[in-house]
């Protein structure tokens, strides 16, 4: 990016506000430092429009479909407008179900147990274990890492050939690698699916806080994607798209709001007719401010215009890969490669550290938040740090000490909220420790790199 595209992004859009920008966390070395919260593919930071819009609804809180009071219909009216937000802010089909549930992983497997008998899933192996390891009661079959999206959709394509084209099928796919932050090929892979009679649901729990995600426009027949990672806070998530498989399997709990009518049998056992809504799959008294969160968010974004916060993101994505490039000792890990369209979502190893070594230093002695592990994508980690697929690891750091080599990686995250200032000072902070060394003693802790007392 040039410096005159890079001044135009931070003039065209500053950093949304968001919750936690001003706390100041202590150093080993002594002092205070603003935290650099460098973790969003994580959890990003609530916006504070969010926060200020679930404050100011907070003492109209009322138990939702369930009462004639005052309170209980604005909240009906509050979660059945938040569900009509999100369709709208993912563009779906009028015919499609939005369903709130409490994260990507419970929307997936949500949908698992809604398959049709037989129905066979193809799902590769570069996948987040809440798109991996839902599939238990199909035919699975595992596709091996692409090295390119042509290669991806080739890689499916034969894949869907050789199946039993009689039965049905499913595609699940990431719409942004939550290791690489490399975008896939959504609408050529939903192409490629129907092409042989097969259904695709997108993971877009690392897409849709970054770019819009149009149900349509990709034409993909599902979506998931969790609050946490948009912005939302209080454990929401979401599962939009075809309605037919969802109408025809089991309620995935079984209670109150999932039952229409329910009614005694002579024999003494019950009967029940079971709603064909959204309400099917959200028994129990559902999560209407988690619900509210998503759409609150939703605006926010929208009205920011998602135009803009990709321009600032690039240029943030950018300013890290050039600081990272100039350091010999680091090595970023990507399927696609350098040129691949990416969101802020940037892995990498550093030679001569271990990786939770790295990462606890980078927050014990510069306040700057980001993760170390495998990011709970196992397989794709093994793939691109070129070890044997039995290799041990765990989603944490593994017992190694610093210095020791690791089967693990560090993950640095950034999106709308982020000041430039916490990029420039993770970049400034992997060159100062890759150059000097840490400035403290570490040890390891029931499995993590902590500063030693």
């Amino acid at each position: 990016m040039s410096v005159s595209t890079a001044a135009a992004a931070q003039t065209v859009c500053s950093p949304l506000p968001v919750l936690g920008r001003d706390v100041t966390v202590p150093l080993v070395t002594g002092g205070e430092v603003t935290y650099a919260a460098l973790d969003y593919a994580a959890s990003a930071p609530a916006l504070q429009r969010v926060w200020d819009d679930v404050a100011a609804y907070a003492p109209y809180y009322g138990s939702v479909h369930r009462g004639a009071g005052y309170l209980s219909q604005l909240s009906t009216e509050l979660f059945e407008n938040a569900r009509r937000t999100v369709a709208g802010f993912l563009d779906c089909r009028p015919d499609d179900q939005l369903i709130f549930t409490r994260s990507t992983t419970d929307s997936l497997n949500l949908l698992a147990q809604a398959l049709p008998a037989g129905c066979q899933v193809f799902v590769f192996e570069t996948e987040h274990h809440a798109s991996l390891l839902p599939w238990k009661d199909a035919r699975v079959t595992y596709l091996d890492a692409p090295r390119t999206p042509g290669q991806a959709v080739q890689t499916l394509e034969r894949a869907l050939a050789a199946r039993d084209p009689q039965g049905p099928a499913l595609v699940c796919v990431t719409g942004a690698s939550n290791v690489t932050g490399e975008l896939w090929p959504v609408r050529e892979l939903a192409a490629a699916a129907h092409a042989h009679g097969a259904r695709i649901v997108l993971d877009a729990a690392q897409l849709a806080p970054h770019h819009p995600v149009s149900v349509r426009g990709l034409d993909v027949d599902w979506v998931a994607f969790s609050g946490h990672k948009l912005y939302a806070p209080f454990g929401s998530g979401v599962l939009a798209g075809r309605a037919d498989w969802l109408r025809a399997a089991e309620p995935y709990l079984a209670g109150g709001g999932a039952s229409r009518r329910v009614s005694r049998r002579e024999d003494g056992g019950v009967d029940v007719d079971w709603n064909d809504t959204a309400a099917r799959h959200e028994a129990g008294s559902p999560n209407v401010i988690g619900a509210y969160s998503i759409a609150s968010a939703c605006k926010t974004l929208t009205e920011a215009g998602f135009d803009t916060l990709v321009a600032r993101e690039q240029h943030l994505i950018a300013e890290v890969r050039v600081g990272l490039a100039e350091v010999p000792e680091v090595r970023v890990l990507s399927l696609f490669g350098d040129d691949a369209p990416r969101v802020g979502v940037i892995s990498f190893v550093v030679e001569g550290w271990n990786s939770s070594h790295f990462a606890a230093a980078l927050s014990a002695e510069y306040g700057i938040g980001v993760r170390d592990g495998l990011f709970c994508a196992h397989p794709l980690l093994r793939t691109l740090l070129g070890t044997s697929p039995q290799a041990q690891g765990e989603c944490g750091a593994p017992e190694a000490s610093p210095g020791e080599k690791s089967l693990n990686a560090i993950r640095v995250s950034f999106g709308a909220g982020t000041p430039d200032e916490h990029v420039e000072r993770f970049v400034t902070a992997v060159k100062e420790l890759v150059r000097n060394g840490a400035k403290w003693q570490y040890r390891t802790e029931e499995g993590r790199c902590v500063p030693a007392v």
